[in-house]
């Protein structure tokens, strides 16, 4: 096999580095997808069994803050590209275990990044994907790339401070960073701690929908197909040194998210769908919304293709047809996938 590229992509296993590598494997044949991933809690072997025996798809099970198996790769690989994914995303954990995220989202970055600069293979890209939280929330005003970063939670600073570090190698080394920071990435295959898959799994256990408090929440949704041709799309077209926000124009309350879930599940009028949602108490700072714009990455040419409808069908159907995709036993291990664990763990 010719390999045109060896691309390496942290987190592989999770919600959107799933979709990612099946399609750098599905579409690129000729290239070596290497996946690095630890399978923490929010990952599933049954994401990649689609792809698990292609031959140009390697799994590495293992820690990107593991500094002897991440040099390791990149001393042996000949890594040309890297889309870096792997972090730690839920915000209300985040409260709760501060430390935890800043050593995967802030010391997993600052191991990557010296490893694949001190690499002796060049390096064409390293992308960083980042979060529309970094730019904190906004009432009114939509975000651009120039926006000031103004976290308001753990994660978001934690996404913040390593996109400092990714932002440091370029300035000091003109190491060939982009960034992109993303707005709400949703669809089939999702852990169930993010909103939409929460609140089916709750509807097919026949509970309400937990908003946590009453205030205007809303959120921009981005169907997880778009958001992989965004990556794909800063890898061709994008220009070293810069970033990118990959963000949706539709927007919706989280309230009205949920009855347009109840609608869709419980097959219930829309004037019974508050019946099925409960307000909680909420965390201690709630932020009402992170509107940005993606003027910079549509004048490369990209577009978003799925509208809502046909995305939240699309995924709605797909959770009812995989009730138990999140069952506790899915996530022992990449049963028959091929294996390539370094030496350099122990």
């Amino acid at each position: 096999m010719d390999v045109q590229r060896t691309v390496l992509v942290t987190g592989g296993s999770g919600f959107i580095g799933s979709h990612l590598v099946c399609s750098l494997v599905n579409s690129q044949p000729g290239w070596r997808v290497l996946n690095l991933d630890v399978l923490d809690d929010c990952c599933s072997p049954r994401s990649l069994e689609s792809i698990e025996d292609r031959s140009n798809y390697t799994f590495i099970q293992g820690d990107v803050c593991n500094p002897r198996l991440v040099h390791h790769i990149f001393n042996t690989a000949n890594v040309d590209v890297v889309f870096h994914l792997a972090a730690k995303t839920h915000v209300e954990s985040s409260f709760q275990c501060p430390s935890s995220f800043r050593r995967v989202n802030v010391d997993g970055t600052r191991v990557l990044l010296r490893a694949a600069h001190q690499a002796p293979h060049r390096l064409e890209r390293f992308i960083y994907v980042s979060t529309d939280e970094v730019y904190g929330p906004s009432a009114d005003q939509a975000f651009d790339e120039s926006s000031p970063m103004r976290p308001c939670n753990p994660y978001a600073a934690t996404k913040a401070a390593a996109e400092c570090l990714v932002r440091s190698y370029w300035d000091r080394f003109k190491f060939p960073i982009v960034i992109t920071r993303s707005s709400n990435v949703y669809g089939p295959r999702q852990h169930t701690e993010k909103v939409i898959p929460r609140f089916l799994t709750l509807l097919q256990m026949n509970k309400k929908c937990t908003v946590q408090g009453t205030l205007p929440q809303s959120r921009h949704f981005l169907f997880v197909s778009d958001a992989v041709d965004a990556f794909l799309l800063v890898l061709e077209r994008g220009a070293v040194g810069e970033t990118y926000n990959v963000g949706a124009s539709f927007e919706i309350a989280i309230t009205q998210l949920a009855g347009e879930l109840v609608c869709m599940v419980k097959n219930v009028p829309a004037c019974d769908a508050k019946d099925w949602v409960e307000f909680v108490p909420e965390r201690p700072r709630v932020e009402l919304r992170y509107p940005i714009r993606s003027d910079k990455l549509r004048r490369l040419g990209w577009r978003t293709r799925v509208c809502w409808a046909e995305g939240i069908r699309h995924t709605v159907k797909w959770y009812q047809d995989h009730p138990h995709f999140w069952a506790p036993d899915v996530a022992e291990g990449h049963r028959g996938a091929r294996s390539a664990v370094a030496t350099a763990t122990d």
